[in-house]
């Protein structure tokens, strides 16, 4: 079983029809509108709420930020790389993945979720090792994306990289080394965008199997930038590449 914390994520787990034995809310939200929300979808559900201390679910949070609503339900489960290309192929869209090489930080991969639910993202690839999975705390910053967006969790993301490319879809790498600005890649083609760990970047490995580096133009003294606001960059710029004219 997981705990889902935090009011939005818990009203999106439960539009999305994910799996919850039971809902625990602040008593003293009672008669309030997010509990009436909260107690609307439940039922619509089937879905048991109680109504409990507060104290009851702080005992219970791993996040210490629930806001008075949680949720107790089946874990997010992840899928594998044909399951994205087959979301691909249902959506009649080129394909665009979000490739994550080592991002540890669940708020940096909370945030990059909701971008990439915003952006049109098809799935989000990430590592099995030195990574951050889908946590309660993850879901919380995401604000309930991680209901909408696939994640598969690889063992190896040099080798996806390659599965990728043998159906159709070009790696393009982000990083400071890039000699091409993101503006110019055309994401209108299949791509898989691959963004680097905190501090480390993209490794070198992962760096050959990329068909293109780019970068993202810095004129400050920052060297770099939070990977989450890098990835929402070119996330954006391959949705409005994509967009209807």
């Amino acid at each position: 079983m997981e705990v889902i914390e935090g009011r939005n994520p818990v009203i999106e787990a439960l539009k999305a029809g994910r799996p919850l034995s039971r809902v625990l809310l602040d008593s003293t939200l009672t008669g309030q509108g997010v509990a009436d929300q909260i107690t609307s979808l439940c039922r619509s559900r089937g879905v048991e709420v109680e109504f409990v201390d507060r104290r009851v679910m702080d005992g219970q949070s791993t996040t210490g930020m629930h806001r008075g609503v949680m949720a107790l339900g089946s874990t997010k489960k992840y899928v594998d790389l044909h399951d994205l290309m087959e979301i691909t192929a249902s959506r009649g869209e080129p394909a665009l993945y979000l490739v994550l090489d080592g991002i540890e930080d669940p708020q940096n991969f909370g945030a990059i979720l909701r971008t990439a639910e915003a952006a049109g993202i098809h799935g989000v690839v990430i590592r099995e090792r030195r990574s951050v999975g889908i946590t309660a705390a993850v879901a919380r910053a995401s604000a309930g994306a991680v209901e909408y967006v696939p994640v598969a969790m690889v063992s190896n993301i040099a080798q996806s990289l390659e599965v990728f490319k043998k159906n159709g879809v070009w790696a393009v790498g982000i990083d400071m080394s890039g000699e091409v600005s993101y503006t110019g890649v055309d994401f209108r083609l299949p791509t898989a965008i691959v963004i680097g760990g905190e501090g480390r970047g993209l490794s070198e490995l992962v760096k050959k199997r990329c068909d293109l580096i780019a970068s993202i133009p810095m004129k400050g003294q920052i060297s770099s930038l939070n990977a989450s606001v890098a990835a929402a960059l070119v996330m954006y710029e391959a949705l409005r590449q994509r967009a209807p004219r």
